[in-house]
Formats: structure tokens, sequence, C-alpha cells
């Protein structure tokens, strides 16, 4: 130990390099052989942290745990069915309605194009765009398309599907009642100092990203969907609710914003810049009124790692791996800062002077 210690530091980075590398590549594999229960369990994992909130935030006002659990989880089913029973059909039933209108709309952006085109033709101006935009609109409507047909192909999966929820659901809720304990289980491995700090930076960074961005994800959506109702944009629900989902992304509140708005314009144009114009305004309060107020300084990354983290988050699980990829980036952050700092050994001296402090009293007391 001592001879490692005598290396240059780049040489030890450098030694390390290759075995973090084949680390990941070995997780990695483990992950892909045994889905879709590393999801499952990923799911679970995190509903059970999510409802956990609500849990402390009744104990907090002096209600018992066991009847704040009861609260809480009978407060979730409620929920679940009756957006199982209102909003779900309505959003299947739409998207239905967006793969049988959305010929229509293509020909419907095709003839727009083809007028402006020949408004160009008009003005003298030596552009041709007729065909690069059909080739874009052809492959815009072969990609979605595509999307839907997975979706209503997912939707209509009841099998596989119905058992991997009900399994989710189960492990949540045994995650809810007797989670404490395999978290004090699995944390008894590690140094009391580093155990602490771990368990405080794992609940903090992912507490605060999952709460925020549910919270703000809501209130973008049912603000998005009012907005479009009232602006009588068709599939209103559909593409309110479709912007809230992409906004739980990083990056994904523009994606969303943009698929909508193209969508729109395929039938009108002046109502899809209509749709752009009102979403981004939506979203600008939001993110500059709303967000400051609840996230905070959420992450404090760098963009850059940002797009890596989802890049490997969606590598290694999916839409599940893009929604914890940010937080578990932001951990790894935050637990490298801590140790480069000697906030580890810190919490160590702390925590050995107070069980010092302890034994003394305990000594004294006999």
């Amino acid at each position: 130990m001592q001879s490692l210690n005598k290396l240059p530091r780049w040489l030890t980075v450098g030694l390390a390099f290759p075995v973090v590398i084949l680390n990941g590549w070995l997780l990695l594999q483990v992950v892909q052989y045994f889905q879709p229960l590393v999801s499952v369990f990923a799911s679970a994992v995190l509903l059970a942290f999510v409802l956990d909130y609500p849990i402390q935030f009744f104990q907090s006002r002096g209600v018992k745990r066991n009847l704040a659990i009861g609260g809480v989880l009978l407060l979730a089913v409620v929920i679940l069915v009756a957006l199982g029973l209102t909003l779900v059909p309505l959003i299947i039933e739409q998207l239905n309605e967006l793969v049988n209108i959305l010929p229509n709309w293509i020909d419907s952006g095709s003839q727009q194009l083809d007028a402006f085109q020949n408004w160009i033709a008009t003005q003298t101006l030596p552009v041709n765009l007729s065909s690069l935009f059909t080739q874009l609109i052809e492959r815009l409507s072969n990609q979605l398309q595509a999307v839907t047909g997975k979706i209503l192909g997912l939707a209509f999966d009841t099998i596989g599907v119905v058992v991997n929820v009900l399994l989710a659901v189960v492990l949540t809720i045994y995650m809810v009642l007797n989670g404490d304990r395999l978290w004090d289980g699995l944390y008894q491995w590690f140094p009391t100092n580093i155990s602490m700090k771990v368990r405080q930076l794992l609940r903090e960074d992912f507490h605060n990203y999952f709460i925020g961005q549910a919270t703000l994800g809501a209130i973008l959506a049912v603000t998005v969907t009012l907005a479009f109702v009232a602006l009588r944009i068709p599939l209103a629900l559909l593409f309110g609710i479709g912007i809230g989902f992409f906004s739980l992304f990083p990056f994904g509140t523009g994606i969303g914003i943009t698929i909508v708005s193209l969508l729109v314009a395929l039938e009108n144009f002046w109502l899809g810049v209509e749709v752009l114009g009102v979403a981004v305004a939506i979203d600008q309060i939001n993110s500059n009124f709303v967000a400051p107020r609840i996230l905070g300084n959420l992450t404090g990354l760098n963009p850059v790692w940002v797009v890596v983290s989802l890049l490997l988050g969606a590598k290694l699980g999916g839409v599940l791996g893009l929604l914890v990829a940010i937080p578990t980036a932001s951990f790894i952050k935050d637990i490298t800062d801590s140790w480069r700092t000697g906030e580890f050994e810190q919490a160590g001296d702390v925590s050995s002077d107070a069980a010092k402090v302890t034994g003394e009293v305990v000594i004294t007391h006999k």
C-alpha cells in the first residue's frame, strides 16, 4: 500500500483508468443481461423514494409513520386509478387520432410548401425548397408513424406490461415499508463517516431533482394544456402532456415544443407559429420564475457532463436511464468534491470525537 502511495499521481490515474473502463463495461453487460428486472427494481426504488417525501411531510406534522405510509399509499392508489380512468383513455384516444390524421396533415403541409414555393417563384428568387422540404416531411412522417406505432403496440401488449407494473408496485410497497432497513444494511458496509455523507448527498441529489422536475413538469403540462385548449389547438391534451413529459429530461422541453409546433404547422403554418410562441413563453415563465424557487442550483454540473451523463444513461437504461442520469452524475460530482476537500476525514474526526464523548459519559454514569 505504501509503495502505491509513492507512485506519481499521473501513473496512479493511468493504472486506474483501464480498471474503471473494464468495470463500466461489466456493469453494462450485467444491466443488459438482467433486463427488465433492473428497470423494474430501479422504478420501484424511484417510486418509493418519491413517496417517502409526503410520508416525511406527514410525519413532521405529528402523524405516526405507519399511519402516514398507509395514507400516502392509499392516496397514490386513488390518484393512479383516477388518472387511469380519465386521462389515460383520452391520451390513447388522441394518440390514435393523431395516427389517423397525420397523413392528412402531411398532405396539408405539402400544399403549404407548394404555395410557398409558388410565391417564391413569383418573386423571382432562385430558391428551390420543394424537394428539400418534401424529403424532410417524408422522414418526419415515417419517424412519427414508427414511434406512435411502437407506443400503441406497447399499450396493447398488456401481458408483459401488466406483470412488470404489478411487480414494480409490489416492490415499491416493500421499499416504502422496509426500505430503511434495507438501506441501513447496505450502508453498514461503509465506514460511519463515509456512509453518513453518502446517505446525505444521495437523498439531497435525488430528492431535489425528482421532486423539483416532477413539480415543474406538472406545472408546465397543465398550463400548456390549458393554453392549447383556449386556443383550440387540435389534440391539446396529448400535446400538453407530451411537452410536460419531455420537460422531465434536460433539454427535453425544447425538443417537445419543436415537435408539437412542427406537427401543428403541417395543418396550419401560422397556427404552428402561434403554438411555438405560446409554449416558449410559458416555458420561459416556468424556467425563470418558478424553477429558481423550486430547484435553485440543482446540480452544478457542466453542460458537457450533462450531455455525457444523458448519453450513458440512455445506453444503460433507455428512458429510465435518462431519468436517473442527471441526479446520479450530480451525486458522483458531490462525492468527488467531498473527497477532494477532505470532508470525509472531517466527518470521521467528528464521529470519533462523538464516540469518545459518549464513551466517557457511559463510564462516568457507571
